[in-house]
């Protein structure tokens, strides 16, 4: 939730909700505890580990670990984020054939944490390491159930050449001049802005989060205590998104695009700005080295700039890991400066452990003193529970606003809704 790529399809609906499946998972995996127990035991020196940052990136971090721990052995699978990855995972969890090592995320860490499935790390020496956020986003009840090792932030994404083609050379300092640069870059012939219609926009999840912050940070917890509703807090910001498409600046079509889809056509040209985030730099200048690129934050209404952007997902060791000793070495070695230091080579990430400081790249600069502040939202970990259902819900109302079938008041009385049915 990339990565040397993090925008991901959440155009399916997932089947079954995580609750349920783990439920399933914890009853399978108590069946299977002698054999996990068993496997264990015999010390195989491997670990399994089940990844939703590809093989590009997550190939050099292996063989990184296993240089440094010989006689171990990792073995890797993936899945993309989001949707795909929790659906892979709740599989092998209620199968009892979950790997050793998992991700843990916005989506899924509350039923992963109340349901038993990972292993407390609180106790590890090791995790020292973390930063206070990473450690508090991933812990309950003072135990902690993941290991992250970077935050990333989102916004706009742009190609200083195009822009430089209508000469614009700074970042718009309000959403209506946001606008009027895409008007400016539609006259000129250029697309100007793409984002991925597959999960919750960069842009709009800014704007969301200024409404936040304006409210000290309480406006999910005042929604979910029924002090104040998403069609109260949010409709302003939905309403102002939506004039991308209102104003034929950004094509509906992008309802059916995948942030993947929408990062090859900014990298081979054709489109001067995307929403993404500082996870999809490592690969867009990997695939396209001759672009001049930079990220600025998301203009509000008002003029307050901010940014998308969340404490990463996290490591988590199987509470029935087979081989336990190799799977927290592995955790150990992820961590670790030397593992920190070889994945933040290939994403780009804005690493937050103690004892490695990456250079970063100059288009990162207005984006890593926000992040490493914390001054940054996203939706799915802020809200306090039922993440993974309203995140779906959500995909699914933006992409009928995008297609053009509903209004942003629809969207955010959908929300509503839906959050008084999973209540």
């Amino acid at each position: 939730m990339t990565l040397v790529h993090r925008t991901h399809p959440r155009r399916r609906a997932l089947r079954r909700s995580i609750t349920a499946m783990l439920a399933v998972g914890a009853v399978t995996a108590a069946l299977t505890g002698c054999s996990a127990g068993s496997s264990a035991d015999s010390g195989s020196k491997t670990v399994t580990f089940l990844s939703w940052d590809n093989a590009a990136t997550m190939k050099p971090v292996v063989a990184a670990f296993e240089k440094a721990n010989p006689g171990y052995t990792a073995n890797l699978s993936y899945a993309p984020p989001v949707p795909q990855y929790i659906q892979k995972l709740q599989t092998l969890l209620g199968s009892g054939t979950a790997p050793d090592v998992f991700i843990i995320t916005a989506e899924n860490k509350t039923q992963i944490m109340n349901g038993g499935f990972a292993k407390d790390l609180s106790k590890k020496s090791w995790t020292g390491n973390l930063a206070d956020a990473a450690k508090a986003t991933y812990t309950k009840d003072g135990k902690l159930y993941g290991a992250a090792t970077s935050s990333w932030g989102g916004g706009l994404l742009v190609n200083k050449q195009l822009l430089a083609k209508v000469g614009v050379t700074s970042a718009p300092a309000t959403w209506d001049d946001f606008l009027a640069l895409c008007k400016k870059l539609k006259a000129a012939g250029i697309t100007p802005f793409y984002e991925g219609g597959d999960g919750m926009p960069v842009s709009l999840a800014a704007l969301v989060g200024a409404e936040n912050a304006s409210l000290g940070g309480k406006m999910d917890d005042q929604i979910w205590s029924g002090k104040t509703t998403f069609e109260k807090t949010w409709t302003p910001s939905v309403k102002a998104w939506s004039e991308l498409f209102d104003q034929g600046l950004e094509s509906r079509s992008v309802a059916g695009l995948t942030g993947d889809q929408v990062t090859q056509q900014f990298e081979q040209g054709k489109v001067a700005m995307i929403g993404t985030g500082s996870w999809a730099l490592g690969g867009i200048q990997q695939s396209a080295p001759d672009l001049d690129l930079e990220y600025w934050p998301v203009p509000t209404p008002d003029g307050t700039a901010y940014w998308a952007g969340a404490v990463a997902p996290g490591y988590a060791i199987n509470a029935k890991a087979k081989d336990p000793v190799a799977a927290e070495k592995f955790v150990s070695f992820l961590q670790s400066k030397e593992g920190v230091e070889v994945f933040q080579k290939q994403t780009a990430a804005i690493t937050t452990t103690a004892d490695f400081q990456p250079k970063l790249d100059a288009s990162l600069d207005q984006m890593t003193s926000a992040v490493r502040k914390g001054d940054f939202y996203l939706p799915a970990v802020s809200w306090p529970d039922h993440s993974d259902v309203m995140s779906t819900q959500a995909t699914a109302l933006l992409q009928q606003l995008i297609a053009g079938k509903i209004s942003p008041k629809d969207v955010t009385e959908g929300l509503d809704q839906k959050l008084q049915s999973v209540k």
